[in-house]
């Protein structure tokens, strides 16, 4: 297994503004009002009350980054004046720097398209990101873009054999073997808690959610070979202990480890 590798994902809420400049939205609204008649013209439609992605507002971008040096994770989070271009600017640095293979859980699917436009939207600049061969020609045979590259792997397409009726959920794989999964929420209900000021608790989903996919990236790379039996005992080692490390300041990894057993 070849390193810089660096696991991500992202936590979102509706872009409320969005929806208001594209709905002409008066100031007479409030956020929850603009919000429910949108969701309620979509039900009377039978359609999804999922935000499309061009509006998604990013939180969190967590990572797990393991190199030559060990393992650390860390996440970008649009808070303490950090904001959400920010956020992704500083995500995209992280890539530019160290040019690592970039692993997700369905990022090809949602992950990159929101943070496109959303970077898109905020002026964001990652050249290395989309160089497909014109700069750096080994990046015309493997980039960052291309859904069969391995530059950016994504997880799950990939062991679906790109068929999206192949699809598995991330928790259920992660369960199944033997890791924790998610803990304290999902995906649905990051939006309600980060109404009611739980910011700091999507943090922690997000990370334990990254966490999890690191880990189905590692059993990926027992299965192909990338790992050894005995390089994949000493990895996973290596994972608890550097988490049971976090546990003074970061608590949300004590239960992490005994959800894992």
């Amino acid at each position: 297994m070849a390193w810089p590798v660096l696991v991500f994902d992202i936590e979102s809420i509706p872009d409320i503004a969005g929806l208001r400049a594209l709905r002409g939205a008066g100031a007479e609204l409030t956020d929850a009002q603009v919000h429910a008649a949108w969701v309620e013209e979509r039900k009377e439609k039978g359609q999804s009350d999922f935000m499309p992605l061009h509006l998604q507002r990013i939180l969190v971008i967590s990572a797990v980054f393991r190199n030559a040096d060990g393992l650390r994770i860390h996440s970008f989070v649009d808070r303490d004046g950090l904001s959400e271009g920010k956020v992704i600017q500083t995500f995209f640095n992280t890539l530019e720097k160290h040019t690592p293979q970039l692993v997700s859980w369905n990022g090809g699917g949602f992950d990159l398209p929101v943070l496109h436009y959303r970077g898109l939207q905020h002026g964001v600049v990652a050249d290395k990101y989309w160089d497909m061969g014109e700069d750096d020609r080994e990046f015309k045979w493997n980039n960052y873009i291309s859904r069969y590259h391995m530059r950016h792997l994504d997880l799950m397409d990939l062991l679906a054999m790109y068929q999206p009726k192949n699809n598995a959920p991330l928790d259920a794989m992660a369960k199944l073997c033997g890791f924790p999964g998610k803990l304290g929420m999902d995906g649905s209900a990051v939006y309600p808690a980060y109404l009611d000021g739980r910011l700091e608790e999507i943090r922690q989903y997000c990370e334990t959610d990254v966490m999890n996919t690191y880990l189905m990236y590692c059993r990926f790379q027992k299965m192909r070979g990338g790992l050894l039996e005995q390089e994949y005992e000493q990895e996973i080692r290596m994972v608890k202990d550097t988490l049971a490390a976090l546990v003074p300041n970061e608590p949300h990894w004590n239960e992490y480890l005994q959800a894992w057993g």
